[in-house]
């Protein structure tokens, strides 16, 4: 994969650089600043990018900002976001946009190169990889209409693990059950959340976009 990397702390861009280049992946750019990494996305067009929330002049929200500006232009711009923070706003407005590609680790809760490398690739290929971690803050506001409501216990659990951008051999393992239940499980999700798409990647997103945008009274 081509990959654009803004990160301001040079150690922590040195080691991303050396460990997705010792995977066989390009990293066709590495910056450190907002105004560097949108002009990297929108000249280079990566087929991912993995940005700081916190990057300078200002080191408030100009990686989320990046990102939104760049998917403005390229919609569907695959984009993990790797941080120290939550900044809720703008990373709902980035996973609002219905495009998918998107990801939002914590730097602090990933300790495995090849559950970073996995996450980065689910994105990379149109998915989602969230840390529950970011999940439970962005659900941390009220519900409008809740459609997750009409879920069982048991596919709310699917769902919550789909956030996390898990397969659904992934899920079954998780919930030691059977793929061909989670696979019932994730057709009775899609139709009670009103997703027909033949595009099953594409229904994924959706799924979880409104996961996410159904408030705490949503997964259990």
């Amino acid at each position: 994969m081509r990959v654009v990397i803004a990160e301001d702390h040079f150690l922590l861009r040195d080691g991303l650089v050396r460990l997705l280049e010792a995977h066989g992946h390009s990293v066709i750019a590495a910056v450190e600043t907002g105004p560097a990494v949108l002009d990297a996305l929108i000249d280079l067009r990566p087929d991912v990018a993995i940005l700081d929330v916190r990057l300078p002049p200002t080191f408030t929200d100009e990686g989320l900002q990046a990102a939104l500006a760049a998917r403005r232009e390229i919609p569907g711009l695959p984009v993990l976001i790797l941080s120290q923070h939550v900044e809720q706003l703008y990373a709902r407005e980035l996973l609002a946009d219905g495009h998918g590609g998107i990801g939002y680790q914590l730097k602090d809760r990933v300790t495995d190169a090849e559950q970073f490398l996995d996450a980065l690739e689910r994105v990379a290929q149109g998915g989602t990889a969230l840390d529950p971690t970011v999940i439970a803050k962005l659900l941390g506001r009220p519900a409008r209409a809740d459609p997750i409501a009409t879920l069982t216990e048991r596919e709310r659990s699917v769902l919550a693990l789909m956030a996390e951008g898990l397969s659904n051999t992934a899920i079954a393992g998780r919930l030691f059950l059977s793929e061909g239940a989670i696979s019932k499980y994730t057709t009775a999700i899609f139709t009670k959340l009103d997703i027909r798409t033949d595009d099953d990647t594409n229904r994924r997103v959706r799924a979880v976009l409104t996961y996410l945008d159904s408030g705490p009274s949503g997964p259990r």
